[in-house]
């Protein structure tokens, strides 16, 4: 296990790596976090406005919910709204997810003085569950995780240039921190200032008279400089005090109020604890999280052998955990800008880690395999295609291989974090194609049309849009789905589901206008079980009717709220 991780098997994960964050980049089932929706939302709303601020959102109290660099992201990516689709949207987070990982390569080629190291640390932050996760859809981690990062990657490379630079590297490093801001949160200037401070109290031997005679003017600078580009926001929207309202007030200072019972038992026990957020972070990891709890063993038994570059990286991961620990809501979402530096961590101590936990991590992969190839078997609906088989098959010899040769066990282990994400997403890319979606004939019918969907999230209308391009989209409870009488008793368009194998029970007069299959969101203890034992299609999927009642048609709709909003 001492053996160092051949190029050979580097470059086999990393065209691996290339493969699943590239595949089912616009696919409606890529692993993500809900507010891509609302996110979506806001781009549209603003988009049709024709101005770039106010931002512009018709669900309430959702519309300065995060800067606007994120939306101007979406509105440029998706040309005014020309372009109008997920990979137009996503592009950009995939394009802010690769320039991290080169720079995280190069920054740990220059910690490690070797450039095997380097690439795998680069692999390694690729292969976080959460990376993956966050670093595809259109969410504000891709840009807010970059730029965060590009200081401290700068100072690892540079070292004593950009450690001494007295105005060039702050000005940098403050339109970096200030581009954070516009994208995800001013909160954010705290932990970076003060982890510059740390690592430059580092760089100066613990020295407090040369830091702040040195160094605290440029940290000041930087924060000066990041607070001003965050001010142009509230110099440029038209109406500032709906930003101190909803942003400052509702989105950061309202995540110290008290979420259960009182601020400080909420910090020491439950849910929202610094326990969970401790375990929540790590837990970013996916696959290899179990790696970060050796790590971190690690590096209390080594802590006398600690280089300074190591140092430096604990001091990043310290500081932004200790910050994140005081908000009442407390996520290890808040906390994927420390993943980099782990990253690299792990890397250096690669050849050290417990082969017992590259074990488990390739059981439960494999488990996952078996899981989806047992699925993909008892899936009637539609035929795969023969590569997926394939995948499937090499995943399961690929963690054989690692289970049984001890020399493969680590390589493997990293190899299949990559191909678990492929075979996850191959699983579901038919309902992408014409499985998943309405005939070209239905989507002409409806154009123009309104068109009432279930909703079980704010802005879930968003995805029906991208199915029905040019419909106008309403939203009712999802608990209502398969009502087809209630549903018929309000709206003259509407969706509807019901199970796969039974026959839609029509409302006297309505007619079936198009229909597609869609993935249930939830189960119950007898549909899993009927799922183990191989009834997989008629309690995994549903299918969905567009139907006409043609005797609604002159109701008033406006009575009717929007689930979505």
């Amino acid at each position: 296990m001492q053996t160092p991780i051949s190029y050979q098997s580097l470059f086999l994960c990393l065209v691996f790596a290339i493969g699943a964050y590239f595949y089912g980049i616009e696919s409606r089932f890529a692993p993500k976090n809900g507010d891509e929706y609302p996110y979506t939302h806001i781009v549209r709303m603003t988009n049709a406005s024709g101005h770039w601020l106010p931002l512009q959102s018709e669900m309430e109290g959702i519309k300065n919910t995060k800067p606007p660099l994120l939306f101007w992201q979406g509105m440029l990516s998706s040309q005014r709204g020309q372009s109008w689709s997920l990979i137009d949207l996503r592009w950009p987070s995939l394009l802010y997810t690769a320039l991290t990982a080169l720079l995280l390569a190069l920054a740990a080629s220059k910690v490690t003085k070797n450039l095997s190291l380097g690439i795998l640390a680069g692999l390694i932050w690729l292969a976080f569950f959460n990376t993956y996760r966050y670093g595809r859809p259109y969410l504000a981690e891709p840009p807010e995780i970059f730029w965060l990062s590009l200081p401290f990657f700068g100072l690892l490379l540079f070292g004593k240039r950009a450690f001494e630079s007295k105005w060039i590297f702050p000005l940098l490093t403050g339109i970096s921190l200030g581009l954070a801001l516009l994208y995800k949160s001013i909160a954010y200037i705290v932990p970076v200032c003060l982890v510059l401070v740390a690592w430059y109290w580092q760089w100066r031997s613990y020295r407090i008279l040369e830091l702040l005679g040195k160094d605290a003017v440029k940290v000041i600078f930087v924060g000066a400089m990041s607070i001003a580009c965050f001010c142009l926001w509230f110099v440029l929207d038209p109406d500032p005090m709906a930003i101190w309202n909803e942003f400052i007030l509702g989105e950061n200072a309202g995540k110290f109020a008290a979420r259960n019972s009182n601020y400080l038992k909420d910090m020491l026990w439950g849910g929202d604890s610094i326990g969970m957020l401790f375990l929540s972070s790590i837990a970013n990891a996916g696959f290899l999280s179990l790696l970060v709890l050796n790590l971190f063993y690690l590096a209390i038994r080594q802590y006398r052998q600690t280089t300074v570059e190591q140092k430096l990286l604990w001091i990043w991961i310290a500081v932004f955990f200790l910050i994140f620990c005081l908000p009442s809501q407390r996520s290890g979402r808040y906390l994927l800008p420390i993943m980099p530096a782990i990253a690299i961590l792990l890397a250096i101590h690669w050849h050290q880690l417990n082969r017992l936990l590259f074990w488990v991590a390739l059981l439960i992969q494999g488990i996952l395999i078996i899981a989806l190839t047992w699925l993909s078997w008892n899936i009637d609906l539609w035929t795969y295609p023969v590569w997926h088989w394939f995948l499937l098959l090499g995943s399961i010899c690929v963690i054989g291989l690692g289970l049984f040769r001890l020399s493969l066990t680590k390589s493997a282990t990293l190899l299949a974090c990559f191909m678990s994400y492929l075979s996850l997403t191959s699983s579901v890319m038919p309902l992408d194609g014409s499985p998943g979606r309405f005939s070209k004939a239905t989507i002409q019918k409806l154009q123009g049309k309104t068109i009432w969907f279930p909703c079980d999230f704010r802005a879930k209308d968003e995805e029906y849009r991208l199915l029905i391009p040019g419909a106008n989209i309403k939203g009712y409870p999802a608990g209502e789905a398969k009502e087809i009488k209630k549903l018929a008793e309000r709206y003259s368009l509407f969706a509807v589901q019901a199970p796969v194998q039974s026959k839609l029970e029509l409302c006297a007069d309505c007619e079936i206008i198009g229909e597609r299959f869609e993935m249930r969101a939830r189960h119950n203890d007898a549909e899993i079980k009927a799922m183990l034992m191989g009834q997989v299609s008629d309690n995994l999927f549903v299918k969905e009717y567009i139907v006409s009642a043609p005797f609604n048609a002159a109701k008033d709709i406006s009575k009717f709220k929007d689930a979505c909003r």
